[in-house]
């Protein structure tokens, strides 16, 4: 079983951005789909965005398009989000998970993911 741990939230002023990472272990990314998946007070928890093993096709929510990448660093093992234009409506605890596919194609969380990380709190306020 993969392991994932994520860093990079923190508290940002609306507009602001932010790089989540999440370190892979026990694993090599090539081998997994991995996503990042947010989970605000009171919600369902939803995909942000999705890149694919091999061929590293992306996903996005329509939320974030347009102000989130996702990239991947095959070197260091590690998925990276890249947060730009950040709103209010951002907060959550965003979580990174890796398994044998995206919300596309097997629905909602937990759909296509196997292992999860712990999370990392990403707080936009003024």
């Amino acid at each position: 079983q993969g392991q994932l741990v994520e860093s990079g939230g923190g508290l940002v002023q609306p507009g602001g951005s932010l790089r989540l990472s999440c370190a892979a272990s026990r694993f090599t990314l090539e081998h997994y789909v991995i996503g990042w998946f947010r989970q605000a007070p009171g919600q369902e928890r939803e995909e942000v965005s999705c890149i694919g093993n091999s061929d590293e096709t992306t996903h996005y929510a329509d939320s974030v398009k347009g102000r989130f990448t996702i990239s991947r660093d095959l070197a260091n093992n590690t998925i990276y989000l890249h947060m730009n234009a950040l709103k209010a409506e951002d907060t959550a605890v965003y979580y990174c998970a890796g398994g044998r596919g995206c919300s596309a194609d097997f629905g909602a969380p937990p759909g296509g993911m196997d292992f999860w990380g712990k999370g990392t709190l990403v707080t936009v306020s003024s």
